[in-house]
């Protein structure tokens, strides 16, 4: 059904964009086009390339062969990793209302309307709507748009939700005028490659912390050493991208490790205590989540 209804929809767009004289390129994505630097990196040139050869990308996930491992599920979150992977100036999130309430105005009549959102309340209000996924305002959509703003603004990328209904906001947006809900972006982007790592890449396995390991992380920008190491979970190789964890089992950061599951499993059963603990996840490829 996927296969036979993209044939129409770029057909649809197509028709409509040929009346202003716009070309346009169909580019379907999977998580695994994003899973490695270089593939995300390729997929950042060639929509770059389309775009600088006024070619306007149609960017639809690739629900003809994907599995569910390898999907995204919600077009929310792809377009915030292609706004990333362009260095956007803005993400416009389309939805059917016309700000971020506090709650869901639908139900709620004492639901405050939120004009704007800075990225330190953004997790805030991200974790309280995760919170309410019983009712209909946490499942009604808004869950994923909050996801996507926190990816796009932790990269530097301003974004915007309006209501979609109405045809003059998206040209209100590109005249720049404060209608719907603006999120600001951080003072400090983390960056495109540490946002790759904190977003685009599926993780094969999980390595468990203590304390020490932790804040070494988390607060002096400190690699990842083997002797901070207390557990480790699943079968990885060198070079892939895994989850670290807290002594609790909540995700500190994620990062590409330089040792494979089971050289790090032999070093700690024969409890080797060596002060120049080897590096198994460099600063360079650790970002915190």
């Amino acid at each position: 059904m996927a296969a036979i209804g993209q044939v129409n929809l770029m057909s649809l767009y197509e028709k409509e964009m040929n009346k202003k004289g716009i070309n346009i390129a169909q580019v379907l994505l999977t998580k695994a086009d994003f899973n490695t630097r270089d593939s995300f990196k390729n997929a950042s040139k060639t929509l770059n390339k389309l775009i600088s050869l006024d070619v306007i990308p149609i960017v639809n996930e690739n629900d003809t062969i994907a599995n569910e491992e390898l999907k995204y599920g919600d077009n929310d979150t792809l377009s915030a990793l292609v706004s990333v992977a362009l260095n956007a100036n803005k993400l416009i999130l389309l939805t059917d209302i016309d700000n971020l309430y506090s709650k869901d105005p639908k139900t709620n009549n004492d639901a405050k309307p939120i004009k704007e959102v800075n990225n330190n309340e953004l997790k805030k209000i991200k974790e309280k709507n995760m919170q309410n996924l019983n009712n209909e305002w946490g499942t009604g959509g808004i869950t994923t748009k909050l996801i996507a703003a926190e990816i796009a603004t932790k990269s530097g990328v301003t974004v915007q939700l309006v209501d979609g209904r109405n045809e003059i906001n998206i040209i209100d947006v590109f005249n720049n005028k404060n209608i719907g809900t603006i999120f600001n972006p951080c003072e400090k982007p983390i960056g495109n490659k540490k946002s790759w790592l904190s977003h685009a890449i599926e993780t094969v396995g999980e390595i468990i912390l203590d304390d020490g390991a932790c804040f070494a992380i988390q607060n002096k920008g400190a690699s990842l050493l083997l002797v901070g190491i207390i557990e480790i979970s699943g079968n990885f190789s060198a070079n892939q991208p895994v989850r670290i964890l807290n002594k609790n089992k909540k995700q500190v950061a994620k990062g590409i490790t330089s040792m494979s599951s089971d050289s790090i499993k032999n070093i700690m059963d024969k409890k080797i205590n060596n002060t120049h603990s080897q590096i198994v996840v460099h600063r360079d490829v650790l970002a915190l989540t």
